[in-house]
């Protein structure tokens, strides 16, 4: 079956995904500390004390930036890490940048947007994505963002899928979701739409997302 639009995650699908210890690496070496690996398992450490991922990633975090800063520097406070590191810890998590994009994401969102499929991207985040894809030529070649802290919902919210589908003018049948996660992308299926995951992303050569293009096409034409 051919799709006429395509809703693409962002990170993990379309960019690199880092690990925890290059999150916190990078942070301490912004804050001009050691990121000698004792250093970063210490941070580490003090974070999962404080609750962790389970505190970061808790329902609601991505669907409001105030609440994301809150709910980050939170944890950070609660671990016992000092004002310095802990801003810097969110410096880092906000710096998009430290996202880049597989080498073969700009072929085929061009590709995609030549056969005439609408392209969105819809993501868990806080802040606007719009200007690193434009920043990476990629821009004119996406026709919706559907982002979390602009919505007031986030993945798995069936909200993110049908606002989408809305946008985008099309229906559940016409359109293909790509992700790769299974609860928040693979919710998707619960609206009707066709979904694909992938493994997440770890480098920019890792590429995946080329198998879109062989389940696109163009519209039908009248």
């Amino acid at each position: 079956m051919a799709f006429r639009a395509v809703l693409l995650d962002w990170r993990g699908t379309l960019a690199v995904t880092g690990t925890e210890r290059d999150w916190v690496a990078e942070s301490l070496r912004r804050a001009g500390r050691s990121a000698e690996d004792s250093a970063v398992a210490d941070v580490l450490a003090a974070i999962d004390s404080a609750g962790g991922q389970d505190r970061l990633d808790a329902p609601g975090v991505d669907s409001d930036a105030a609440v994301h800063r809150t709910t980050y520097l939170g944890v950070f406070a609660d671990a016992g890490l000092d004002e310095e590191v802990a801003a810097s810890l969110y410096e880092v998590e906000c710096d998009l940048g430290l996202n880049p994009f597989a080498d073969d994401v700009v072929p085929v969102l061009r590709q995609l947007h030549d056969q005439g499929v609408r392209v969105s991207v819809v993501s868990d985040i806080h802040v606007d994505l719009r200007p690193v894809f434009a920043d990476a030529g990629l821009g004119g070649l996406v026709d919706v963002f559907t982002l979390s802290f602009e919505q007031g919902c986030q993945k798995p919210d069936r909200r993110m899928f049908t606002r989408t589908l809305t946008a985008l003018g099309v229906t559940a049948a016409e359109a293909l979701m790509v992700g790769d996660r299974s609860r928040p992308d693979g919710a998707a299926v619960e609206v009707g739409l066709t979904t694909l995951l992938l493994p997440p992303l770890r480098a920019v050569d890792d590429c995946r997302v080329h198998h879109v293009t062989a389940l696109c096409a163009p519209p039908a034409t009248a």
